[in-house]
């Protein structure tokens, strides 16, 4: 598994992908208020003001403090070449400002404050940020009343002064569909919105609709209440209409679609069930995030009007979960799907094999030369995972999870991802990284492997340390061979995707003849069962199978990529461990996390800003096959941990997987992001709250009948990532207000890897006599704007 330096096209949506009934109550949802700042078109007041600087690089004109409010990128303000200077934007009057963009071209700062002030002399600071990424467009959120505003640095990137092109200070929130992955194209037509109703069906049109569209009524049921039945034909007012056909679609796209939303009707076009399930995951995020609620939810079951036409930029856009060392039940490989679905990831690989432990089972082959126990690397090292370094030090929270897929799981695994869009990449890492199974096999310990096992045992000793590059099979060895094509056949037996990875890494202990001779054979033997093989970097100078081959990178050198796309035509997938490792820290707060990969934290920003078209030079876009982010489990225990490493990084890889680089920037990402996080709460992912995202307060309350003397308990929803508390007050309409202390069964703890919950309000208030009431709950999160929701309580 690379961890560190030191120690095709894309599947269709077959029979086995998208298929299951999806059934759920059916029932009808009231009115809703779900109210927040309004959303208007924001002013850049920077246009209107003055700007002023502490220092001008050379003293020229050309680098003067008023290029940062010119409206042009092409010029900037440049500091003098120390850390503490500053330039500042004196606005046409005192008023209340949203959020400020800092685009920096280069010299950018590492670290730096916001900071307001209403005289230009009393300043006070709203966040001090350090960066990691340059050149960058920095957005944060003030939400505060100033005349002035400023950039105060604290540290340069290097020896140059700061340089900002644009420094604009904005009135109000950017608007924002809250679409993640962004679209190629957005339209956004105007007039009344769409609007589900009780009535609402939802036809599949065409060969392979039936699947997507059934996906979607699971998606919708539970929140909605409403039947939302699958039929064959439009029927009904308002219907959602999923149509699947040659031709529909962005041509020469088999993964993208076209949505309408008008207010009759919603309509998505795809060539594929692969498409229209694309299709499907946006529709998604154009309604209420309270959608995604489990259970039935009041809100406007709106999407605005629009049209969207959308693919992706690269096939494979990928997450690699790593089994081997700490071991996820199948319930929670399907939960890790679900959540990554959404963002349009489109690849599950399953790292099965490692020192740690062997996670697949294998069966008795019905010709078996060497007379090998394959059930043994399931009973015997199936039972191992990681433990302790090598100084005794305990790797995570707790012991690794041991544990083992049977043949009828991992089925049902493939089964789930390719409902969800996802094709499973399983890897056998080999010749390294298999220790387990020399502690499985008697066989394949010869005099070749490596460790050697202790005098007088048949096999070496379980080794739970995270150290790489020690183990080895056996070049000389037949047995080897045998073993790797035995196992090797029966999982490609299990896997209709066209991949098998061998890994091929970090193999430190074996000859570079031996390593040439084992992976050589060992990448005939998948191209033999018809597979695609793929492995990491280091595999590239290898006899690869002429235009069958993929090498996935991690880090070191990239010539020999280049090579192997020039010269044996293989692609490249891209998973620099600097964007798309997710066990290194996120910032600075948590105290767990490598930083090998950064020299510090790697943050939303950098897993965010890099290109892959341009990554590997002498490697065109064309030959780049996608993204993967990587999950490694030394010291990642359970589904909750894995996602907090996981979120929200891992939605950075899939926009920069999917989304034309013209059309990327950070800021509008995290404005997205944003939305995404009340979303990702609802439905109980565990994800980290990133300093640099504004996210989201949102609210929604649920009418009640109750009767007369009954307290009423009248209740509101609050998602609010980030928040450690929530304070709020409560409304009636007879002028009773109540304080209240917002309550969540999950609070916030980064040491803990834990992100908060929804919060809950409660009013016990009772009525004594029959009538309808009105609350609203005004919650001021710290530093926005007050968010309020109302509710109907029916007294009988």
């Amino acid at each position: 598994m690379p961890r560190r330096p030191t120690t095709a096209v894309p599947a269709a949506l077959t029979a086995i992908a998208l298929t299951a009934a999806l059934l759920s109550p059916a029932g009808t949802a009231p009115a809703h208020s779900d109210a927040g700042p309004a959303d208007t078109a924001p002013v850049n007041l920077a246009l209107a003001g003055t700007a002023s600087a502490s220092s001008v690089e050379l003293d020229r004109d050309s680098f003067a403090a008023a290029q940062v409010k010119d409206g042009s990128t092409a010029t900037r303000w440049s500091s003098k070449y120390a850390d503490d200077n500053w330039v500042q934007i004196e606005l046409a009057a005192s008023t209340r400002v949203d959020h400020v963009t800092l685009v920096w071209p280069n010299a950018c700062a590492r670290d730096f404050a916001v900071q307001t002030s209403p005289d230009g002399v009393t300043w006070t600071t709203v966040t001090r940020l350090q960066r990691s990424t340059c050149p960058r467009t920095d957005e944060i959120a003030v939400n505060a009343t100033a005349r002035y505003v400023r950039m105060q640095g604290h540290q340069r990137w290097a020896g140059y002064g700061y340089s900002i092109s644009e420094f604009q200070v904005w009135d109000g929130p950017a608007r924002s569909l809250g679409v993640v992955p962004e679209p190629v194209s957005v339209t956004e037509t105007g007039g009344p919105a769409y609007r589900l109703s009780s009535a609402t069906s939802i036809a599949a049109l065409g060969p392979g609709a039936q699947a997507p569209a059934a996906y979607l009524a699971k998606v919708l049921r539970p929140s909605t209440g409403y039947r939302l039945p699958v039929v064959s034909a439009r029927t009904g007012p308002q219907p959602v209409v999923v149509q699947v056909g040659n031709g529909l679609g962005p041509p020469g796209r088999p993964e993208g679609y076209d949505l309408t939303t008008t207010p009759t009707q919603t309509t998505i076009k795809a060539a594929t069930p692969n498409g229209a399930l694309n299709g499907v995951q946006t529709l998604r995020q154009l309604f209420p995030q309270w959608v995604e609620s489990a259970a039935r939810a009041t809100a406007d079951w709106t999407a605005p009007a629009v049209r969207i036409v959308d693919h992706p930029r690269f096939a494979h856009r990928g997450m690699m979960l790593d089994v081997a060392r700490s071991f996820y039940p199948v319930g929670e490989v399907k939960e890790y799907i679900d959540t990554a679905a959404q963002f349009k990831i489109n690849r599950l690989h399953l790292h099965l094999s490692d020192d740690q432990g062997w996670r697949i089972a294998v069966g008795a082959p019905p010709s078996n030369t060497s007379g090998i126990d394959y059930p043994r690397l399931t009973s015997v090292s199936g039972a191992t995972a990681m433990t302790y370094n090598s100084a005794g030090k305990l790797m995570g929270t707790e012991l690794g999870i041991p544990g083992h897929y049977t043949k009828a799981d991992y089925t049902e695994i493939v089964r789930y991802a390719g409902a969800a869009g996802m094709t499973v990449i399983p890897e056998i890492d080999v010749p390294g990284h298999t220790n387990a199974a020399l502690h499985a096999i008697p066989q394949l310990n010869s005099a070749g492997s490596k460790p050697r096992p202790e005098p007088g045992q048949p096999t070496v000793p379980a080794n739970g340390t995270p150290d790489v590059g020690y183990s080895s099979l056996d070049a000389a060895n037949p047995v080897t061979y045998e073993f790797t094509r035995q196992v090797l056949t029966q999982i490609a037996a299990m896997t209709p995707g066209p991949y098998l990875h061998i890994g091929a890494d970090e193999s430190h202990n074996t000859s570079a003849a031996d390593y040439t001779t084992m992976v050589n054979a060992f990448s005939g033997q998948v191209n033999a069962l018809g597979k695609t093989v793929i492995g990491w970097n280091e595999l590239a100078g290898t006899a690869l199978p002429p235009n069958n081959s993929v090498v996935q990178y991690w880090n070191g050198g990239k010539a020999a990529v280049a090579d192997a796309v020039r010269s044996k035509g293989a692609k490249v997938l891209l998973s620099p461990a600097a964007h798309t490792y997710v066990p290194q820290k996120q910032d600075a707060r948590q105290p767990q996390g490598g930083t090998w990969a950064c020299g510090g934290p790697c943050d939303l920003g950098r897993h965010y800003g890099w290109d892959p078209g341009t990554f590997i030079p002498g490697v065109s876009e064309e030959s780049v096959l996608g993204v993967e982010s990587a999950l490694w489990g030394e010291f990642i225990r359970r589904l909750p941990q894995a996602q907090y490493y996981s979120y929200p990084r891992l939605i950075a890889t899939a926009e920069v997987g999917w989304t034309p680089q013209s059309r990327r920037d950070y800021p509008g990402f995290t404005r997205r992001l944003a939305e995404a996080g009340g979303r990702l709460t609802v439905q109980g992912v565990n994800f980290f709250p990133a300093a640099d995202v504004p996210w989201r307060t949102a609210a929604t309350g649920t009418d009640r009948t109750v009767p007369a003397g009954s307290p009423s308990d009248a209740t509101w929803t609050v998602t609010a990532p980030a928040a450690e508390t929530l304070t709020g007050t409560i409304t009636w309409d007879d002028g009773v207000r109540e304080d209240v202390t917002l309550t969540t069964a999950r609070r916030a703890s980064i040491p803990d890897m834990r992100a908060n919950g929804t919060f809950t309000a409660v009013s016990k208030r009772a009525f004594g006599a029959a009538g309808t009431r009105t609350a609203t709950l005004t919650v001021r999160p710290a530093g926005g704007e007050p968010v309020e929701a109302t509710l109907t309580v029916t007294v009988s």
